[in-house]
């Protein structure tokens, strides 16, 4: 579930066997789901759970469109990393995320994402206001037209 401080979600992540390849090194597609993990988890502890915005009057979803990630350092079996991760802005449907991957401090990948909220046909659009009220504080700058 993690944590925030300020704005940003903390979540810590152990590296399993399954998430390494063959030479013991962390497999480069197990940070798409660790940054998954922290966007998620970050939603659900600001009171956003997947579930529960499909389930409302108004339901919505997200899908990612764009999801560009910087390898920095190695990580390896067993290590201990957190998954850092700011909401940074709402502009219309999409929603702009920066997360880092960090040992100790010393961050191992960078990832910038893109996602857009989507009604359950598929159809981007814009986000409910109480999901975007619930986001406010966690933004660097306010949803815009």
């Amino acid at each position: 579930m993690g944590w925030f401080e300020g704005r940003e979600h903390l979540l810590a992540v152990r590296v399993y066997y399954e998430d390494t390849d063959f030479t013991g090194l962390v497999y480069h597609a197990a940070y798409a789901r660790f940054f998954e993990r922290g966007r998620s988890d970050h939603l659900r502890l600001a009171g956003l759970a997947h579930a529960t915005l499909l389930a409302n009057p108004d339901p919505c979803a997200f899908v990612i469109t764009r999801l560009a990630i910087d390898f920095r350092a190695a990580a390896r079996i067993d290590d201990a990393l957190l998954i850092r991760t700011y909401y940074d802005a709402i502009t219309g449907p999409r929603f702009l995320i920066s997360q880092r991957a960090t040992r100790r401090d010393k961050t191992i990948a960078e990832a910038t994402v893109e996602a857009a909220c989507i009604a359950p046909s598929g159809r981007a659009r814009r986000p409910p206001a109480d999901l975007v009220a619930r986001l406010a504080p966690y933004l660097v700058s306010p949803q815009t037209p």
